[in-house]
């Protein structure tokens, strides 16, 4: 009977988990990382990028965002989308063509691969001839125009992928059909370009490398018109009244020909260079669009001096007399141009472009021709990322000062809306009480100055709220009322102007910040950085002038014995600093030696910061400004915390050091137990049968191996914590001070604070109260503290707000102390082990990660659980319950080689993560089941408009998909073309 109930509550305790508990991966937020291809479908008014890793990304309004992988590890390098349909061809560099599709399930798209295809030849036949290196999709939606390295152009039928041999266009063809003073075979080259008259599908213009251009009519099947350029060709425009064809070349020029009529053209209408009469680099891409009334907009990409301006990455926008450089500080992609107009064959109204490391929008309706700030696709790298910080829940008065805070930075921005709107975003409204996602990045603009960046991260996009910068407090390279650097300057040639937010400098890497905290309720921040300071904010809604004073916290009390290595204290400014609006410094503590901080934590009640370094710890009064406690740690034989983060030898050192290390403890195990062989095989085989009896007890566990005291960082400190516990006796519960180091040490101080009356005369006091060694001296990376419920203690001033209930005093409170190897239970206050849980598997896994997070049901609204959220070293994800720290589920997330994307990770208080996937990208995912952020768009076919579809032989047999056997002519030119070459 016994067994059929414990069956019972197993069921029922597995159906729990299934309400509470489930993995997803649910959005990518930020820019692709490396993207390699980009194309608009102005019908469908959305935009694709394809990236180097084979990731294929859609983009239209706010929150409508698909994404699909090749299964080819290879790069996609070129995009295009079908006219009129909600289908799109990508080419890999592998050389296969790709069909996808947005197709409807359950009332949303889905972007789907829905056929591959490779043009192949006979064996023996070079690559050149089927190597595609232009795509023309054909304006009657049901053929695709393929250019070859060989000169080719294969028609391929889509989406079945079928090859039309009867209609492809050989380069024996082409030849054939020059004037006799342009023959030649090498004359040709590969395909560079392919373009379809806008106003007579049946022609298509087929540019080739060395510049010659020939107009070829379909129908005909034979060539009307040759445009003998003399250039190498990079890119052809066809103007949209058929009249005119302009191309850009390798030499910096563009040439403007007339194409009206059949024949021989021998002379441009126009040829320029437009950046001087000195060698240029060539002209990437050339666009030519009409305006209603006045001179049309001419695009260029590239063209810059080559000797004084090369390494510029400029789009180049001339319209009557307006004439600009647009400069970027990262190579350009592609770009392309929204027109307005319900055919999107008006003005043209924005500039898109894509570079390595941020997508830039140009309003060209306004003056001055601003950018348009992005929904979507913002950089979150445009300075490297140090650290991320989640903060859930905002109260709406806060929320909405930052907000004003944000709108105050972005006066510059054009008030246009966003310009691409396609779909339509069906995920639900973010919740009333908003979650913002904070990230801390070391640049900004052109100076590294230590910026804490705000995002709103409560739907599929991750939208920046406000730009915090915390150099001003400190004296550095970067002036503070530096002029704005988006301006051209009068008389310049080239007319340059700075574009764009992505810098790939650093002048100062002490100023990176590396840990913060947030309380959400007060509006005090801090934040810490690389150099060893803290600095306390307060969100003001009204700019100040006012000097930080410095506060110094000597971590190592006076030790002569060592000396630091590493880089020195950040200067700070003596005279008075404007803050604007916003959170605004007001003091500043300065660790000594100025090592990383490694632990922060805020209590906004008490007024009372906590920060740890490698060195030691302290306790920081920042409302009297003064500190409370300061503990050195420093192991005396650990000479590596004396050099610093910035030391090229740590690595290297400390490496081989626990190499001799491990070298010496196995010597003296041989010496000690391996006496005889007699002795070695029965010690071996007792120690077989250990491991084999405690593989059987506990399956999932392993024996810790304890670490030696002498191991380098013990007295770094990983975790601090603040709480209001029982530390003296059962009776009386008083405000405590909690830290874990790298050595397995709990440090826990008794906290005196004065009556509010008196709190800003009378001084805290700090008395040392616990001091707890873990036996296998693994690094303690999370303390909790449970009340009498088993429940986390609340957040200071949570109960003060009714956002959460109070703790429970009467009941025996536990603390719960994470190491990298177990979860391990204490009584208070007597500190008595209770029960443990070790996570450490027999793959090796350990802690890297820890949150405290409630999972609610998926059925019920009235019920939930609080759990430990956990990442290991191996990738994998795990839920611990509290208070019986039990294993409730494990899911495999990261990869474990990806070291970044682990110590990355971070949690949010209701059981979702972000983890970077790339130097850009934050993957997000959800353990939860009823808190989940994840895009959920529906596309529509757009209305059909009459195409012209051109007449089709059919061929006499059934025609062979993936093949193309070329004539023998065909074959002959290839095999010579790769001879010569």
């Amino acid at each position: 009977m016994k067994r059929f109930r414990r069956h019972g509550q197993e069921s029922h305790r597995d159906r729990i988990k299934q309400e509470l508990y489930g993995f997803n991966k649910t959005v990518e937020h930020g820019f692709p990382h490396q993207p390699s291809a980009l194309v608009f479908s102005p019908s469908l008014q959305l935009l694709a990028i394809g990236t180097r890793s084979g990731a294929i990304k859609l983009y239209g309004a706010p929150g409508v965002e698909f994404m699909g992988l090749h299964d080819e590890n290879a790069a996609v390098t070129q995009v295009h989308f079908l006219p009129q349909q909600v289908d799109l061809v990508t080419l890999l560099d592998d050389n296969s063509l790709h069909m996808w599709t947005l197709r409807a399930h359950h009332g949303v798209s889905e972007l789907l691969e829905t056929g591959r295809f490779t043009l192949t030849g006979p064996p023996g036949a070079p690559p050149s001839v089927t190597r595609v290196t232009a795509v023309l999709t054909h304006s009657s939606g049901d053929m695709l125009f393929l250019g070859t390295e060989g000169g080719h152009v294969f028609v391929v039928e889509v989406p079945g992928f079928r090859e039309l041999e009867e209609r492809n266009i050989s380069l024996e063809n082409v030849t054939n059909s020059l004037p006799e003073d342009y023959g030649g075979r090498r004359i040709l080259e590969h395909v560079e370009s392919l373009q379809e008259n806008p106003v007579n599908p049946r022609q298509v213009l087929i540019g080739y490398g060395r510049g010659i251009m020939v107009i070829w009519d379909l129908e005909r099947h034979s060539a009307v018109k040759h445009i003998p350029a003399t250039q190498q060709l990079e890119s052809v425009w066809w103007t949209e009244d058929g009249g005119h064809v302009l191309s850009s070349h390798s030499d910096g020029s563009y040439c403007r020909w007339m194409v009206a009529g059949e024949g021989t053209q021998s002379e441009p209408e126009k040829s320029e260079v437009p950046y001087g009469h000195f060698p240029c680099k060539a002209i990437s891409k050339i666009i030519q669009l009409p305006t209603e009334q006045g001179p049309p907009f001419l695009f260029l990409s590239g063209g810059m001096p080559r000797a004084s301006y090369g390494d510029r990455h400029c789009i180049s926008v001339i319209h009557s007399k307006t004439h600009v450089a647009l400069d970027f500080t990262s190579r350009i992609i592609d770009f392309f141009v929204i027109r307005d107009g319900p055919d999107h064959i008006g003005d043209p109204s924005a500039l898109v472009v894509l570079v390595e490391e941020e997508l830039v929008v140009i309003d060209l309706q306004t003056e001055g021709w601003p950018v348009i700030q992005t929904p979507y696709l913002v950089p979150l790298h445009c300075s490297a990322i140090t650290c991320s910080h989640h903060v859930s829940a905002i109260p709406l008065k806060m929320w909405e000062r930052v907000l004003s805070a944000g709108a105050l930075q972005n006066t510059h921005y054009s008030k246009k809306p966003w310009p691409i709107t396609g779909g339509q975003n069906l995920s639900p409204d973010a919740p009333q009480v908003k979650v913002t996602f904070l990230w801390l990045l070391i640049l900004t603009n052109v100076h590294e100055d230590g910026t804490v960046r705000f995002w709103d991260a409560s739907g599929v996009c991750l939208y920046p709220m406000y730009k915090l910068s915390t150099a001003g407090v400190f004296l550095t390279d970067a002036e503070p009322n530096e002029p704005n650097m988006n301006q051209c300057t009068e008389g310049e040639w080239p007319p340059f102007r700075k574009v764009g937010c992505f810098d790939p400098y650093s002048d100062d890497p002490r100023l990176g910040i590396q840990k913060i905290h947030l309380c959400k309720y007060s509006g005090y921040l801090t934040v810490a950085g690389t150099a060893g300071q803290i600095l306390v904010l307060e969100l003001n809604d009204e700019a100040a002038e006012q000097t930080v004073e410095a506060t110094v916290a000597d971590l190592l009390q006076g030790q002569e014995s060592f000396r630091w290595k590493g880089h020195t204290r950040l200067e700070v400014r003596e005279e008075p600093v404007t803050f604007p609006p916003g959170f605004q410094p007001f003091s500043l503590v300065q660790c000594q030696p100025p090592a990383v901080v490694t632990a922060l934590t805020l209590h906004s009640e008490w007024k009372l910061v906590t920060f740890g370094t490698s060195h030691g710890f302290g306790l920081y009064d920042y409302q009297q400004k003064s500190n409370v406690l300061v503990r050195c740690t420093l192991n005396p034989s650990d000479q590596l915390a004396m050099e610093g983060p910035l030391s090229r030898v740590k690595s290297i050192k400390k490496s081989l050091r626990q190499s001799f290390r491990r070298i010496r403890r196995s010597r003296v195990s041989l010496r000690k137990h391996h006496v005889n062989s007699a002795a070695k095989v029965q010690e071996a085989n007792a120690r077989l049968e250990a491991e084999l009896a405690e593989m059987e007890l506990a399956p999932v566990q392993r024996k810790i191996e304890a670490r030696s005291s002498d191991d380098s960082f013990t007295g770094l400190v990983r975790t601090l914590y603040f709480a209001d516990t029982f530390l003296s006796d059962s009776s009386h519960h008083t405000p405590s001070l909690w830290a874990g180091t790298n050595g397995g040490s709990v440090f826990a101080y008794q906290l005196r604070l004065p009556p509010v009356e008196r709190r800003s005369e009378d001084p805290v006091y700090a008395n040392p109260a616990k001091e707890i060694q873990l036996m296998h001296r693994a690094p303690v990376v999370g303390i909790v503290v449970l009340d009498g419920h088993g429940s986390p203690l609340p957040e200071p001033l949570e109960v003060a707000h009714d956002l959460a209930r109070s703790a429970d005093m009467q009941g025996c409170h536990q603390l719960l102390v994470i190491s990298e190897e177990q979860f391990k239970v204490f009584t208070l206050p007597k500190v008595s082990a209770k029960m443990k849980l070790k996570l450490t598997a027999i793959d090796g896994s350990r802690v890297r990660r820890v949150g405290v997070a409630w999972f609610g049901s998926s059925r019920s609204e009235d019920y939930g659980e609080s759990g430990l959220t956990v990442l290991t070293n191996q990738g994998d994800l795990h839920v611990v319950s509290l208070p019986g720290v039990k294993l409730q589920v494990q899911y495999p997330c990261i990869r474990r080689e990806d070291v970044s994307g682990i110590a990355s990770c971070v949690f949010t208080k209701h059981g979702q993560g972000f983890y970077l996937i790339s130097p850009s990208e934050f993957e997000r995912f959800s353990l939860s089941t009823c808190c989940v952020v994840e895009p959920r768009s529906l596309v529509e076919v757009p209305s059909q408009t009459p195409g012209t579809t051109l007449p089709r032989a059919q061929p006499d047999g059934p025609s062979v998909a993936h093949r193309y056997t070329p004539s023998a002519h065909v074959m002959e030119h290839a095999l010579l073309n790769d001879e010569s070459e």
